[in-house]
């Protein structure tokens, strides 16, 4: 079999991810237990063909509904809530081209942090909805699939979209290991001028994306200029097997990076918006140091340890 992206280090993350190795196996794959974290929580691996979605659809709707009845008791009460819901989560998909991106970024993660209230209780009292179970993973559905088409502008197929209750959080591409002259640079090339300006209403749910060649795995949040996109490494944890066959740290990082509660995580408390010194809208999402660093320190503080550092 001939190397190329696609059998070698996109097959790769989908193994790493979810167990599922696709140089194995032949025809339809349909995972029916996937890979559990220390958590308890699973990425499952969905052929994109198997996704119940149109080509034109962002979202995987079946799986949005039923997390939306799944985790508001007053949808459950009247599903037909949850239609009106997902009109107005497509709604903010359309404004991308009025608004731009990072504004229509900024406006979706509203609704994905669970901070926006509807009057669908009794009385038309307002609640919060809940798109996502912050404090119960495993109340979620986590899927990974590949060679995700999806048509707006213009048709593009990304390597790997990663989803969460049927909403698209993370866009990663994958590159060739085997030529020297091809990093993960092309592959968040692809990301941020090809496919973030082709099909944006992909990237207006995304946390973040990420591009890798299996020797190092870089992340950056939506309209994030190229030499702003940073590592995320694991110091000093070397995975012997994956360094000797020319993927270094990668495949820790990326189960590190991508584990449900690291991305939820990164969503939830990791991401900002700010205006920079042209008074532009931009996105920032932390450096791996930075998570680290501020985790420890709130870890510090529930031990009761009293401690300097410097991040």
């Amino acid at each position: 079999m001939a190397f190329n992206e696609q059998n070698t280090v996109e097959h790769f993350i989908i193994h790493q991810l979810t167990g599922v190795n696709l140089n194995a196996v032949h025809g339809n794959v349909v995972q029916e237990d996937a890979v559990e974290y220390g958590d308890a929580v699973k990425w499952k691996y969905v052929q994109t063909d198997l996704l119940q979605r149109h080509i034109t659809e962002v979202f995987v709707e079946k799986e949005l509904k039923e997390a939306l009845i799944r985790l508001n008791p007053d949808i459950a009460a009247n599903p037909d809530k949850a239609e009106e819901v997902i009109h107005k989560l497509r709604a903010i998909l359309i404004t991308v081209n009025n608004v731009g991106l990072v504004r229509a970024n900024q406006e979706f993660a509203k609704w994905i942090r669970n901070e926006i209230t509807l009057p669908i209780a009794k009385n038309n009292e307002h609640v919060a909805i809940r798109l996502i179970d912050f404090d119960v993973l495993k109340n979620n559905s986590f899927v990974l699939c590949n060679q995700f088409k999806l048509r707006a502008r213009e048709t593009k197929i990304p390597d790997i979209v990663m989803f969460v209750n049927g909403i698209p959080l993370v866009v990663g591409e994958a590159k060739t290991p085997v030529r020297p002259s091809v990093t993960w640079f092309d592959g968040a090339h692809d990301i941020n001028v090809v496919y973030e300006n082709s099909v944006p209403q992909l990237f207006v749910p995304n946390v973040f994306s990420f591009a890798t060649e299996g020797k190092e795995i870089f992340i950056g949040g939506v309209r994030t200029p190229l030499e702003f996109w940073a590592p995320w490494r694991i110091e000093d944890n070397k995975d012997e097997l994956s360094h000797f066959i020319g993927l270094q740290d990668v495949a820790k990082q990326l189960t590190h990076l991508l584990k449900p509660s690291t991305l939820l995580d990164i969503l939830q408390y990791y991401t900002i918006y700010a205006t920079n010194s042209k008074k532009k809208k931009i996105k920032v999402v932390c450096r791996y140091q930075q998570y680290e660093g501020a985790n420890a320190i709130v870890q510090r503080v529930k031990e009761g340890k009293i401690k300097k550092g410097l991040i």
